[in-house]
């Protein structure tokens, strides 16, 4: 039975810790928040055991707890601090949330302290685990709609409908120096973006050559944006055409977004060699628009015919379940890491590609 510790009871506390719950393998046995009022809340919020202990300053629960597992949800600026200090202790599993690290030199601490500690890290990402998205990767790996051509990701951002977040929770992802990206901070490009670049990256499959973007001010946000990037020639898979993708975050500050979580959503549109695929909604699917043919949760134009899949779990949470109990496996030996570390310093490379190229005008290549 994997112990297992989590440090930040904020928000998507509520989503992390589903993964945990009445699972045979892992147990939650302490809890860090720095206001501990509120971790004792989210254990009576889950029925967690009332002995479980609460510390308002996580290297005491590291040093005071034996845990094998610990989850990070910090603050960004907090990650590689939080990560180096539990990887000194030996903790076999670390997960951390995305985005990874503030800049790749921090990512490589992280790594090489794991490393020579012999601790597991991997980045929490929940996306590629939620059921249609997996059946998506599946069906483009079966070849089904041919060789990939072309990626677009729309990110809509609605200003209600979802979570009631208090401002004060927030706060701090409008300080340059916690939320990180770009001078003025990148509050949608490095933290709810980390989420496209992954997908982006992760359907193709291949190493990107350049990143042109463009990111506008709203209010102290960082959108709307647009990001564009190539991939480089696979001189052993040869593809039929180029391979472009295109990440677009748009704010709709008058929208209702109806979800349990946050109000956004996310719309996928894949193009192959023979066939075209929509996968529809993320964060919020499971709400009216999911009931609709128009957005069935993924639909292919193939060979002159339209097919949609719907039998899927329509709950963004399912992802998170998912992406737990794989980390769980990984613990064990079963399995590797979604997202380790090599590979989340790879795209928080392509992230920070991103704003660069924003704050510069100018494309950005990778491998400079």
């Amino acid at each position: 039975m994997f112990r297992v510790g989590i440090i930040g009871c904020g928000t998507i506390f509520d989503l992390n810790v589903l993964g945990y719950l009445n699972h045979p393998n892992a147990k939650i046995t302490c809890l860090c928040n720095r206001t501990i009022e509120k971790a004792k809340d989210k254990i009576k919020k889950f029925n967690l055991d009332k002995d479980i202990s609460v510390y308002s300053d996580y290297r005491e629960m590291l040093d005071n707890e034996d845990i094998d597992i610990v989850e990070i949800l910090l603050p960004h600026h907090l990650h590689a601090e939080a990560t180096l200090y539990a990887a000194e202790l030996g903790i076999k599993g670390i997960s951390v949330q995305k985005p990874m690290a503030m800049n790749l030199e921090e990512a490589d601490k992280m790594i090489d302290r794991c490393k020579a500690f012999g601790s597991i890290l991997s980045i929490y990402e929940n996306f590629v685990f939620a059921p249609h998205i997996m059946k998506a990767k599946e069906l483009i790996d079966q070849d089904y709609i041919g060789g990939l051509s072309s990626i677009r990701i729309k990110t809509a951002m609605g200003a209600s409908g979802g979570w009631d977040v208090p401002a004060s929770a927030n706060k701090w992802r409008l300080d340059p120096k916690q939320v990180g990206g770009s001078e003025k901070g990148s509050p949608v490009l490095f933290d709810n973006g980390w989420h496209a670049f992954n997908l982006g990256w992760w359907f193709f499959g291949e190493p990107i050559e350049k990143v042109f973007a463009w990111a506008d001010n709203y209010k102290g946000i960082d959108a709307p944006a647009f990001v564009m990037w190539r991939c480089k020639d696979n001189k052993n898979k040869k593809h039929i055409i180029p391979q472009y993708g295109n990440l677009e975050f748009s704010l709709m500050p008058e929208m209702k977004i109806p979800s349990k979580y946050y109000p956004t959503d996310e719309f996928i549109e894949i193009v192959g060699s023979r066939g075209l695929m929509r996968i529809n909604q993320g964060t919020s699917i499971g709400n009216k628009m999911t009931e609709s043919e128009i957005f069935a949760p993924i639909v292919i134009y193939r060979d002159g015919k339209v097919e949609t899949y719907r039998d899927f779990e329509l709950d963004w949470k399912a992802g998170f379940i998912g992406a737990t109990h794989h980390f769980i496996e990984v613990v064990k030996g079963n399995k590797k890491p979604i997202l380790s570390g090599e590979q989340a310093k790879y795209v928080l490379k392509f992230c920070l590609a991103a704003i660069k190229s924003a704050e510069t005008g100018k494309e950005v290549y990778m491998d400079k």
